[in-house]
């Protein structure tokens, strides 16, 4: 059975870090794509980040380069770090995984990350200036 749970979030002031983190069971993180999105409340669920199976990694221009997200594979965990936390980064987090041998769709394709992939059930994040 598929299970992601992550953990991490807290409450900060601006421009300190975070690291979140997704614990995945039911499949090797590193074989699949993983995406990290966040949510306020009656907003839409927004792509912050995700990693391929390759590697390769895509950032919503609004944390590129405050943000990194990578993969422990001896943890099989999902990491997101990040850096320089704004009071516009506060949400519930999320994370995903495409259990398919697919590419990840791009971050704005809602629809497919939505439909195909497994979440786990969100850490919050608040920022405070």
């Amino acid at each position: 059975e598929v299970q992601l749970t992550e953990s991490g979030g807290g409450s900060v002031q601006a421009g300190e870090s975070l690291t979140l983190s997704c614990a995945a069971s039911g499949f090797t993180v590193r074989h699949f794509c993983m995406g990290w999105f966040r949510q306020a409340p009656g907003k839409e669920r927004e792509g912050v980040a995700s990693i391929d199976s390759d590697g390769s990694t895509r950032f919503a221009d609004s944390v590129k380069g405050r943000f990194t997200i990578s993969n422990d594979d001896a943890k099989n965990t999902l990491n997101l770090q990040m850096n320089n936390l704004k009071p516009e980064d506060s949400d519930m987090y999320y994370c995903a995984a495409l259990i398919r041998p697919a590419l990840c769709p791009p971050l704005d394709y809602r629809g497919r990350w939505y439909h195909e992939c497994h979440w786990g059930q969100g850490t919050q994040v608040n920022v405070s200036s």
